[in-house]
């Protein structure tokens, strides 16, 4: 008989949580010379690319026993990053920055980029020598990269969900055969 815990694997070959990590670093360089020592937005925005990193690892390694609480937590890391593209955003309008628009050459080329790279050495090597505008619309790039991941990985979840049913279902068929075979 398998376990009735599955081995998952390991939660950091998820390319969200990949990108995730990249996003806490860029933040965690960002606040550390973008935003003035003593602001609170500072720690605002550490944490909420912590809370969405480590929320996507807790959500995984919970999801072996419960789907639910998988979701929760996904859901949380998704929010999270959410409250720190918002962060970004402020920092961009609020300093009369500009936004790279949608069309815009640099846009499309860190959309690409995003799409091929999720580590944070990557993203590092890049951003450490940039300007907070360039830094902060980086990472607004990889945050909306982010969020799609997380959302595709909710949507499949769901689906194993559906698919295979839940730890207390699989509890409950298991105990069953286990009684029918005494």
């Amino acid at each position: 008989m398998a376990g009735l815990v599955p081995n998952r694997g390991n939660y950091r070959q998820l390319l969200c949580y990949r990108k995730a990590e990249a996003i806490y670093d860029i933040t965690y360089h960002f606040v550390m010379h973008f935003v003035e020592h003593g602001d609170r937005t500072r720690d605002q925005m550490v944490q909420a690319a912590r809370s969405g990193k480590q929320n996507i690892a807790e959500g995984y390694a919970a999801g072996a026993t419960s789907k639910e609480t998988e979701l929760k937590l996904l859901n949380v890391a998704k929010s999270s990053l959410n409250e720190l593209l918002e962060d970004y955003l402020d920092y961009l309008r609020t300093r009369r920055l500009r936004r790279w628009e949608e069309s815009s050459v640099e846009m499309k080329r860190a959309q690409e980029l995003g799409k091929e790279h999720n580590d944070t050495e990557f993203w590092m090597s890049i951003v450490e020598n940039r300007g907070d505008e360039t830094v902060a619309n980086i990472a607004i790039v990889l945050l909306y990269q982010a969020d799609y991941l997380i959302y595709k990985y909710i949507q499949s979840v769901e689906a194993r969900f559906l698919e295979q049913g839940g730890f207390r279902e699989k509890l409950s068929m298991e105990r069953r055969r286990a009684r029918g075979q005494k």
